[in-house]
């Protein structure tokens, strides 16, 4: 039931992410040319250059606020990664004997 379940998830994020792959590359364009707007800001001494850059910079900031549903898809990739991770984990052996949990907790003490 467990496998069943990291099934479903994994297929819907991969859904999702498959959705998403264009307005992540676009997030992603879209962030490096502000930071190269920004980097280009601190340069430049010219007032006219700044105005102009300002103005840039506000049009791709909207480009970029556009693409926000792109961090629906970046969740998805870290679903997806998770449900990777625990796919083969095994589940830990539930031990009933009253004798094995006697030695773990007196083990336990004795380190006090």
């Amino acid at each position: 039931m467990k496998k069943f379940g990291l099934f479903l998830a994994g297929g819907l994020a991969a859904i999702i992410l498959l959705n998403t792959i264009g307005p992540m590359v676009a997030l992603l364009v879209s962030l490096v040319i502000l930071y190269f707007i920004y980097k280009q800001f601190l340069k430049v001494d010219s007032i006219g250059w700044k105005i102009a850059l300002i103005i840039f910079g506000l049009v791709v900031l909207s480009s970029t606020i556009h693409n926000i549903p792109a961090l629906i898809g970046a969740s998805a990739a870290y679903v997806l990664y998770l449900v990777y991770k625990n796919w083969n984990k095994k589940a830990a052996p539930k031990n009933d004997d009253p004798f094995v949990n006697f030695d773990k907790q007196w083990n336990e003490l004795k380190k006090y």
